[in-house]
Parts: structure tokens; C-alpha cells; sequence
């Protein structure tokens, strides 16, 4: 499963993991030649502490990639990636202390002064290679040679002469822009700066095969979802990174850190991994992962269950029909919240088509009859404790523990072609949007971060959003 990244943020971790073996080995010998009197540490190192080291390693790569340090508007900063590192550090190091007490795991928590050096040593060496070094050997020489990037821009209009104007005065990333696409303008015609046309949007595997750009940015005035979508379609036939600029697109840009090129937010739609491969591996983690939280919550289920069939009648346990994965219909499973009425709530129907329809319209704005929620109701509704059945969901294969969320039978035939998309996965019981403020956010921004979520799609992404979603869920952010 290759995850597909820009060189540079391989050659950012190699350097990262260099570091902190280097940090490991000197605030240890430190403790040992200060501190102790167990000798040199680097010549009694068994293989396991080995293993462990790498272990640890890994992990602060995965931290620091979750802090976005290997974004280029991150690393080619200096206040914002020191604290940026200081943060991660932290998170690391508290992660350690963390497994130390379950695991046997000494090299570094025999004592907390080990700790503090370790976070001193490697502060200090983070600075020195990434703030001064890196930075400066990054913006002047390796940018404009081996990570120098060719950009092909697709839309000649306004939006995309700003942009490769914003490149030309003021880039030191070490971008080259080639030229344009454009549907709309001929082919070899100027567009600024000697640049030219070079093409319609269906000429790019042929612009591709002459030129061999590293990455399409797409910039294009005033278009409809269904019309961007189709191009990011074509584009993505390329074996290269896919990037956007857009207000459609802007919510991204709100909600997280994403790439910027010279204070231009751009979202990446370019597809990381084989879905094909990812889709065994996936499914053998939603067994796993749901087993084994089906087990951890058994009692919860117990009791709620109890209490549910006390309080008002009805079943414990609300079944309903809902869209999945290529429009498929399936049963989904909550726990009931609400007393029971015949046939369907037709104001909460009323009330959702207009939300869908209407673009300036969030989530708060949607109906939720709080008259027929019960009490055990609003305090798992509030937690989204509520939604913990669908764990059955993903043990019988008809969700995944993260994805887009399923949708209502009505609320599918009344989707628009372009947002019928956020079903071309399977859905899932959290989210990309439920965890980035699902309360505060349109109808079309919501299926907009899904389909990034669908573009972006990775493990790691994965990992990511179940993590926040556990605070979202403590501090009850967005459940109605």
C-alpha cells in the first residue's frame, strides 16, 4: 500500500527520523555518563531496543505529519514550525509515558530527567536542521533543483492568471508553471508572462506525455460543482498531483491546515493510495476494530437498553433503511431516541430538502422534533451515544467505522448528480465533517468534505478522524 506523497515530504521524514535517532542517542548517553554509571548506552543496545527506538521513531513521523510539519507553508516558516515542533514533541513524549505503563519500555521513562533531556536535545537539534538548515537549503537550492515541481494550470481565466502571477514575483517554493489548459481559449494563444496555452482539458495525457509536469493546479472561474468535479476526474487520470483552487472548495481551507502557495489555499484531490488494496485492509480493520468495541461496550448496552425499554415504549433498538455504497439500501441501527410515531415525520422531511437546497443554510439549521425525544434520548443523542449500534453495521459489512455518512432514501433521490458521489464508499459511523464542526457547515460543504475525505483516503486519514472523533463525542459538539 504506497502511499503517493511529493518527494519532499519523504526527504522531510528521512531527515525527521535521523534526528530523533541522533536526539535518542545523545540524551541518553548524557543521563548514562552524568546521571549513571550503566556505561555507554549506544554499545549496550540489545535488538529489541532496536525495534523500539524504530517503533518510537515512527511514531513521532506520524505526530509530526498529523501537525502538518510537512506541509511546505509549515516547514519553509520559522516561528510557526518551532512551535509547531514543540507541540508535537510534547504529544510524543506524552504518548511514551503513556505506553511505558503498559509496556515494558525503559530506554527513555527510567526516569523523568531522561525525558526532559530527550525534549531538550531534540528540540534544540530540530531547530538547528529544520529551522536553519533545511530552511535555507530548501529555499535555495533544493526547491530549484531536485524538488523543483513543473505546474501545468488548468483555467486561463482570472482566477488562474492571479495565481501564476502570485508565483512568478513572489515563489520560493521552487514551482515552475508550464502553461495553461483551457477549454474556452486556443491553443498556443499568451495568456501572461510568455506562457501559452497548451491545450483543452481532454488534450492533458498527450500534454503529459510531451512535458511530464509534476502537478496540475486547477483554477477556474466561476464553475458549477458537477462541471469541477468532471475535470478533477480528468485530471486525475494523470499520474500526478491534483490541486484545486476554488470557493467551492473553501471550506477545506476553514476547516484545515491545507497546502498554500504564497498565501493562496489550495485543496489536494489527488488520490494517495491503491482503493483497490486499501479496501481489503480496510475491511479487516472495521472487523477488528468493531468486535472488539462491541465487547468494550457490552455492558453500556445492557443498561441503556434497560433503561430505554423503561422509559417509553417501543424497541430498544431503531431500525431504519438508509443509502449506502452505490445507492444500496440497507437497515441501519441506532439506539432509540425518540417515541414512536406512525409513518414518517413529514416536517423533519419538509425541513431536510430545504437545508439540502439551500447553500447559505448549516447544520443548526436543521429540524430535529425535540418533543418526541425521550430523556435517556436527549443524553445519548447529546453524546452521540446513540449511533453505537451501527457497530453492527460494520461487522455485516454495510458501513465502515469511518466514512461518509448514509443517507435517507428521500434525501438520496433528491441528491444532485455531483453529491451522489460522497456514496461511491462505503459509509461510515464517523466522519471527515461530523468531526470539523458539523453544526456549522452547508449541506454542500458537508458532501464537499466528504468527497475530500474520498480523495485523500489513507490509513493515517483514517486514524486521524476516529481519534477526534472521541473528544467530539466527550464534549458533545454538534449532537442534536
Amino acid at each position: 500500500m504506497v502511499l503517493k506523497y511529493p518527494s519532499y515530504k519523504y526527504f522531510y521524514a528521512a531527515a525527521d527520523f535521523i534526528t530523533l535517532s541522533v536526539a535518542f542517542i545523545i540524551s541518553q548517553e548524557i543521563y548514562l555518563y552524568y546521571f549513571s554509571s550503566n556505561g555507554a548506552f549506544i554499545f549496550n543496545l540489545k535488538a529489541e531496543d532496536f525495534v523500539l527506538l524504530l517503533s518510537v521513531n515512527i511514531m513521532f513521523i506520524f505526530i509530526f505529519h498529523y501537525f502538518n510539519l510537512y506541509k511546505l507553508g509549515v516547514f519553509l516558516t520559522r516561528a510557526n514550525q518551532i512551535v509547531t515542533i514543540i507541540k508535537s514533541l510534547i504529544y510524543g513524549l506524552f504518548v511514551i509515558v503513556v505506553i511505558s505503563f503498559f509496556a515494558k519500555f525503559n530506554i527513555l521513562t527510567d526516569s523523568r530527567l531522561t525525558i526532559l533531556i530527550f525534549f531538550f536535545i531534540s528540540l534544540n537539534l530540530f531547530i538547528i536542521v529544520r529551522v536553519f538548515i533545511l530552511f535555507r537549503l530548501y529555499s535555495r537550492i533544493l526547491s530549484k533543483t531536485i524538488f523543483k515541481r513543473k505546474i501545468l494550470v488548468v483555467g486561463a481565466g482570472k482566477s488562474g492568471q492571479l495565481f501564476a502571477q502570485k508565483l512568478a514575483f513572489e515563489n520560493y517554493f521552487g514551482n515552475e508553471i508550464i502553461g495553461f489548459v483551457d477549454d474556452s481559449k486556443e491553443i498556443g494563444s499568451i495568456v501572461l508572462y510568455g506562457l501559452k496555452v497548451l491545450g483543452s482539458v481532454k488534450d492533458l495525457s498527450n500534454i503529459y506525455n510531451t512535458l511530464n509536469f509534476d502537478e496540475i493546479i486547477i483554477c477556474i472561474d466561476k464553475i458549477e460543482y458537477e462541471k469541477l468535479l468532471q475535470i478533477i476526474d480528468e485530471c486525475k487520470k494523470q499520474k500526478t498531483t491534483v490541486k484545486v483552487v476554488s470557493n467551492l472548495f473553501g471550506i477545506i481551507a476553514d476547516k484545515f491546515l491545507s497546502e498554500n502557495y504564497e498565501n493562496i489555499s489550495i485543496a489536494d484531490v489527488s488520490t494517495k493510495i491503491n482503493l483497490k488494496l486499501y479496501a481489503f485492509f480496510k475491511r479487516f480493520i472495521d472487523v477488528i476494530g468493531a468486535s472488539l468495541g462491541m465487547l468494550f461496550i457490552l455492558p453500556f448496552f445492557i443498561v441503556v437498553g434497560i433503561i430505554i425499554k423503561l422509559s417509553s415504549k417501543g424497541p430498544v433498538i431503531f431500525k431504519q433503511v438508509r443509502i449506502g455504497k452505490d445507492g444500496r439500501a440497507f437497515h441501519f441501527y441506532k439506539f432509540r431516541s425518540m417515541r414512536v410515531i406512525d409513518g414518517e415525520d413529514d416536517e423533519r422531511i419538509e425541513k431536510m430538502l430545504k437545508f439540502m437546497k439551500e447553500s447559505n443554510s448549516n447544520a443548526s439549521d436543521k429540524i430535529v422534533t425535540g418533543s418526541r425525544i425521550t430523556g435517556i434520548g436527549n443524553f445519548l443523542r447529546k453524546y452521540s451515544l446513540d449511533e453505537l449500534p451501527q457497530l453492527f453495521n460494520v461487522i455485516k459489512g454495510d458501513m465502515s467505522l469511518v466514512g461518509p455518512r448514509p443517507c435517507l432514501p428521500y434525501e438520496y433521490q433528491n441528491y444532485d448528480e455531483w453529491q451522489k458521489r460522497r456514496l461511491s464508499v462505503m459509509p461510515g459511523c464517523t466522519g471527515l465533517w461530523q468531526v470539523s464542526g458539523r453544526s456549522e457547515v452547508s449541506f454542500n460543504d458537508s458532501v464537499i468534505m466528504d468527497l475530500y475525505y474520498i480523495n485523500n483516503i489513507t490509513p493515517w486519514l483514517d486514524l486521524q478522524i476516529i481519534f477526534k472523533t472521541i473528544p467530539v463525542m466527550i464534549l458533545a459538539k454538534g449532537g442534536k
